[in-house]
Order: structure tokens, then sequence, then C-alpha cells
């Protein structure tokens, strides 16, 4: 069974960089691509970066959002999908979440579509402040 566990949230204040981490256990053989999304006071999950799991699964994908201030890196060792968050601001605090395509879905970019994922991790808390 296929586990999402993320790390490195926390507290910053504005200007700051921030790294977070997400780690899939388990086989993903048969999943192609992972997600980063951020959960706000709303409630509502948007993605801001997904990319492949493995180096030929899926090309990387950013939202409006994201571009220009966060980048996405991957381990292939440990199926390890990183978000590098800079010039961070208070907008940007909410729940992150890692998420994970289907299994036997194939992608030549990763989506940014919260519908195209089915499997979640826990998710790891940011908090920006002025």
């Amino acid at each position: 069974q296929v586990q999402l566990l993320e790390s490195g949230g926390g507290s910053v204040q504005a200007g700051q960089s921030l790294t977070l981490a997400c780690t899939a256990s388990g086989d993903v053989t048969n999943r192609a691509c992972m997600a980063w999304l951020r959960q706000g006071p709303r409630n509502e999950r948007v993605v801001v970066a997904s990319s492949g799991i493995r180096a030929t699964s899926g090309e990387t994908n950013l939202a409006a959002s994201a571009k220009g201030r966060f980048a996405v890196s991957r381990a292939d060792t440990d199926n390890t999908l990183i978000l590098h968050m800079s010039s961070l601001n208070p907008d940007d605090t909410a729940m992150y979440i890692c998420a994970a395509t289907p299994a036997g879905q194939r992608f030549r970019i990763c989506p940014l579509g919260r519908g195209n994922y089915d499997l979640w991790g826990q998710g790891t808390h940011v908090n920006v402040s002025v």
C-alpha cells in the first residue's frame, strides 16, 4: 500500500524560504505523478506544483501562482518530491498536502487539477507571519 509522508512545515516570517518534502513509500511503480496542494482557510485544495515520480513518468508543472517563487525537485532514490518555496508571504499560509495520481494512469505533463489525484498525505502546516 502506498503512503505519502510530508515533512518540513513550520512558521517563518514574510520574505523567508521554506522547503517541504514528500516521500512515497510502498510500490509506486504504477503511479506517474506526485503533487503539492495547499488547503487554505476555505478548505479548498489547490495544486501548486506537480512532477513525475520518476524522471520519465511526467513533466513538471507549476501553477501560475507558484511560478517565480516556487520550484519542485525530485529525489529519485527514495520517491521524494521536494517543494522549494521562496519569498513567502502571509497568503501562503496553509496546510500543504502531498498527493499522487491513480495507479495505471499516464501523463506527459503532470496535471494541476485536483481531481486527477486520488492518494493523499496528512499534510504539513506552513504559517507565514508579517
